[in-house]
């Protein structure tokens, strides 16, 4: 056999599969080949979505499902057998395991980064191949595991029929084995979306039935993010887990029908201790008057094992309500779980909770393909930037003179109302639905308040009145204070319900809800924490396939976007834009402004700082609204808006003004260095079309650009056009110039017809694999015969297949 002329692939089956089986792996249970690490990231560019490469090792090997000790790197027999050591180690990194191998079939490397290798790296034969049992065995004296340790650390995962992200199973296991070695303060921070519940879940399981932990409490601070997870992820706990709470509660699932929730809370407000899975809100365990600490009904030990769910939102103040309940229960050990910890001088979940034994932020999210990417329409109102001074004698809306003052937006909609502002807005919004096409898309309006979100939807409603007929639930206000709102809650949420569509609010959706297919975000109110302003980012950046959701739109009144220039924000949108005065909300699919940045106008927007006594407590009530007697309202006070831009930002985090065709050519010259370098690979390819394929697995859909850029050009003088500036010529110019050439004349008749229907194929549909035999199956072939008599017309089929790579270099002969 000649290694030389096998492929990476070859060089897997036929010598690194057997090696591995000989060495004791299990095929079925611990060696998983060319598995998929990430999606690819999703590039937007106007319309176009296409995703880039995925991470894909050709072998991780498990000691358990997913449990993975290894990495294999393979390379053909032309390779060194080091050569995809670099690869290896950089998926290792990714899965959090010490060992590497890399192999091109004559044997293997072996990279060891626990230091209980003589040397770090080793050159094995394949009988050398180290077996499961020496791998767990150099891991378990690594990290000092004991016998009971070990136990728990390799203690079976829950099938749940879903295989695991790589990031969710390495925040379950660095949890896991933090508590199996003893730590009992655990904080994982995982970016909103990412799945927090699934893995508290898992956590839970393995500790819960390995014995290492009896007793459990789950603490939330609402209603529907418990209900979520006893009925979702929870669910498998079944008859051992109950929610403290004095009120029963049935949920109507996704098929219709109606769930009864357990509950461990009589109308004595006696607890059930029967239980062993437990979930509550904190609201349900205390309260300021010591009959409410129901809490301390239960031993300080009743726990073993407490994970409070989106931590930041009060848990490491000191002061905090959570934290007189971890405080009570400071025996048991406690898991802190956000997307955002809170830093300042007044809460600290580090401080509390100690470092983030792991850690997968948003960026880390939206550049793996897992969370979708945003763009963001940037608009000034005149009165925001320039301020609004009453004239003297101005009346507000009840007939009293209003102040002289300047007024900004840290007034509107709070101590002063400009009716026309709300109006516009309101507009504005709409007119992003229509233009957008899809005036379904459901929609989050954050609000100052809960009036202020009353009368955005009062304003929403009367821009919306044709859909408002079909449905009153087509714009909602969802609030603390309003029960029909809440209600609709669980339906908003619900992918396969169609309303409500539009919702406002205040800050009750702004943390913890899991809205899949929210797809346009705006915001009418300032924000003031970095922590708030990523947690109502990641209300939009779930993907939803299924719905073709895998970007969302971020519309900003107030400025609050600002906080992409803080460098404490970790991910960055791909597109900024700033509409001027009559212009289409919706983004331009291509702004060539190449400085646009440099003539956005100073606005004076205020910023809000963050209360040191509410400094990330998102979770509390709806901040409570001033009485309508204490806003000043004002109509007839004109408002537009004075200027809006498109940005985006490249792989680097940079803040550029770029169009699709810019973003194309910046993406094409890093592929091909010269147009000679790309005009020799495409004299090289016999098929095109493979060029083109690996374009587009980096993200670079030709096809799609073309359509967007100039549907006559060929994907050959779309990459010379773009890139490189050449004329372009249509694919119909470059048919006609075959054909002026007659390069037909040496073959018959029937040859000559067959050759010209492909050229006219090529210049009507762009087809680029000429030579697919397939071809001729289609019309209009299969009128002038079989595609054996068709190929028998040139001779045998490899003068056919001679014929069309001369017909595909006659399309190109010029330019290349």
């Amino acid at each position: 056999m000649d290694k030389w002329q096998l492929s990476e692939r070859d060089i897997c089956s036929k010598f690194i599969t057997p090696a591995l089986q000989k060495a004791g792996w299990d095929l079925h249970t611990q060696i998983i080949e060319e598995k998929s690490l990430t999606d690819g990231r999703i590039i937007v560019r106007g319309k176009l979505v296409s995703r880039g490469v995925r991470k894909r090792a050709d072998y991780v090997l498990y000691l358990k499902p997913n449990i993975p000790i290894a990495v294999i790197e393979a390379k053909d027999a032309k390779h060194a057998v080091g050569d995809g050591m670099q690869q290896a180690l950089t998926y290792a990194k990714m899965l959090n395991v010490p060992f590497a191998f890399s192999s091109n079939g004559d044997g293997v490397v072996f990279h060891d980064a626990t230091g209980l290798s003589p040397t770090i790296e080793t050159e094995l034969s394949f009988d050398q191949f180290p077996t499961p049992a020496e791998l767990q065995a150099k891991y378990e004296a690594w990290k000092g595991l004991t016998p009971a340790a070990s136990q728990v650390v390799f203690f079976d995962y829950r099938d749940m029929g879903k295989t695991p992200r790589y990031y969710q199973t390495n925040a379950i296991n660095s949890a896991v084995e933090a508590i199996a070695q003893g730590q009992d303060r655990i904080l994982l921070v995982m970016a909103t979306g990412t799945g927090k519940t699934f893995t508290a879940f898992q956590i839970i399981w393995r500790l819960w039935k390995s014995g290492a932990k009896k007793r459990i409490l789950f603490l939330a601070d609402r209603n529907v993010l418990v209900d979520q997870t006893m009925v979702n992820d929870f669910r498998p706990f079944g008859g051992a887990m109950a929610k403290l709470s004095t009120h029963s509660k049935t949920i109507e699932k996704a098929d219709g029908s109606i769930e009864e929730l357990e509950i461990a809370i009589d109308k004595k407000r006696r607890i059930n201790t029967a239980y062993e899975i437990y979930l509550g809100l904190y609201q349900a365990l205390t309260g300021p008057l010591e009959s409410q600490k129901i809490y301390k009904e239960l031993s300080p030990d009743f726990f073993d094992l407490i994970i409070v769910d989106e931590c930041h939102r009060g848990s490491a103040a000191d002061d905090s309500a959570w934290r007189e309940i971890l405080e009570h229960f400071s025996s048991a050990t406690q898991i802190g779980m956000t997307a955002t910890p809170s830093e300042t001088e007044y809460a600290s979940n580090i401080g509390y909770f100690g470092q983030p034994v792991y850690s997968y932020s948003l960026k880390e999210g939206i550049r793996d393909g897992f969370l979708a990417p945003y763009k963001v329409v940037k608009s000034h109102i005149d009165r925001d930037i320039e301020g609004y001074r009453p004239t003297k004698g101005q009346l507000d809306r009840d007939g009293n003179e209003v102040e002289d003052r300047i007024y900004n937006t840290k007034d509107f909609d709070r101590a002063l109302v400009l009716d026309d502002r709300t109006k516009l807005i309101a507009k504005r919004i709409t007119q992003f639905l229509k233009e957008s096409g899809n005036r379904m898309q459901k929609t989050i309006v954050f609000c100052v308040d809960q009036e202020h979100a009353g009368r955005m939807r009062q304003a929403l409603i009367n821009e919306n009145d044709d859909l408002m007929a079909k449905d009153h639930r087509y714009v909602m206000r969802i609030t603390g204070n309003d029960k029909d709102g809440i209600s609709e809650l669980p339906n908003f949420i619900d992918p396969e319900a169609t309303y409500p569509v539009i919702v406002t609010t205040s800050r009750l959706l702004s943390t913890g809800v899991d809205a899949q297919t929210c797809r346009l975000i705006v915001l009418d109110r300032e924000i003031g924490s970095m922590t708030e302003f990523k947690q109502i980012v990641g209300r939009g950046t779930r993907v939803h396939a299924d719905t073709g959701k895998f970007y969302f739109t971020l519309i900003d009144f107030r400025g609050a976007t600002n906080h992409f220039a803080d460098p404490d924000f970790d991910g960055e949108p791909v597109q900024i834009y700033v509409p001027a005065e009559g212009s289409k909300m919706v983004p331009p699919e291509n702004d060539t402004e190449p400085n646009a940045t440099e003539h956005e106008p100073t606005a004076f927007i205020d910023p809000v700082s963050p209360d040191p006594t509410h400094s990330g407590e998102l979770g509390q009530n709806e901040p409570e609204p001033l009485k309508p007697r204490d806003k000043i309202y004002i109509d007839g006070i004109a408002v537009t808006i004075v200027t809006e831009r498109v940005e985006y930002l490249d792989a680097d985090g940079r803040l550029i003004t770029e169009s699709l065709q810019d973003f194309t050519r910046k993406h094409l010259t890093r592929r091909f260095a010269s147009l000679n370098d790309f005009l020799n690979r495409w004299r090289s390819e016999d098929r095109k079309q493979v060029i083109i394929e690996e374009l587009a697995e980096e993200g670079l859909d030709l096809e799609a650009i073309g359509h967007e850029i100039d549907a006559e050009l060929d994907p050959f003088d779309l990459v010379c056009h773009v890139a490189f500036g050449a004329k372009p010529l249509t694919r119909k110019e470059r048919a006609e110039n075959v054909k002026k050439k007659d390069v037909f004349n040496r073959y018959g008749e029937k040859a000559r017809v067959v050759l010209e229907a492909l050229l006219d194929k090529y210049a009507d549909e762009g087809l680029l694999n000429l030579d697919d035999s397939n071809i001729l199956q289609i019309n209009p072939f299969s009128q002038l015969g079989t595609p054996m008599e068709l190929m028998r017309a040139f001779g045998q089929k490899p003068d056919y297949l001679r014929a069309v790579h001369d017909l595909q270099n006659a399309l190109y002969e010029e330019s290349a």
